[in-house]
């Protein structure tokens, strides 16, 4: 059974207060979505630091430093990209924590990047890295969306648990 995301979302922060982590989001695609996931919860102060909602390449380069030959190389989604949108994150805050997200929730997408592929990095002031690329289909745009933030949120509770 999938975990509701306020549940998972009071988890995060409850790992990440009792080890005096703050925390900072780096969205593209979700738009916003794991900020407002983690703000949700009653206390989130004590650990959300800000959010960063990177839709463009402009903003993604301006807001945490994503390089544009990045971009060219690799395109908006891609794990590189987000690798450098979570560790922009860390160094345009004061976070301990970032995650990142940058995918094409839908409708459309084509060939190796086809709807329904995210690609997702975490990142910590400590130097610990985690990153994934999903294809979670065609599932429509929401739906795409919802499981963004679910995956995002584990990751976050992965860094915060260790």
């Amino acid at each position: 059974m999938k975990l509701d995301l306020d549940d998972l979302a009071a988890k995060v922060l409850k790992a990440c207060d009792a080890k005096g982590l703050k925390v900072c989001t780096v969205e593209s695609c979700t738009g916003g979505l794991v900020a407002a996931a983690l703000t949700e919860i009653a206390g989130s102060s004590s650990v959300f630091e800000r959010g960063f909602a990177t839709y463009s390449n402009q903003a993604k380069m301006e807001l945490v430093n994503v390089s544009k030959d990045t971009l060219i190389a690799h395109g908006a989604v891609s794990v590189e990209t987000a690798r450098e949108m979570a560790a922009g994150g860390l160094a345009a805050s004061r976070a301990d924590l970032s995650v990142a997200i940058t995918g094409i929730a839908g409708p459309g997408g084509a060939g190796d990047k086809p709807e329904g592929l995210v690609c997702f990095a975490a990142a910590s002031k400590s130097g610990e890295k985690l990153e994934s690329r999903k294809e979670f289909g065609a599932l429509g745009r929401s739906n795409v969306r919802a499981v963004s933030v679910e995956e995002a949120l584990n990751m976050l509770l992965t860094l915060a648990s260790r």
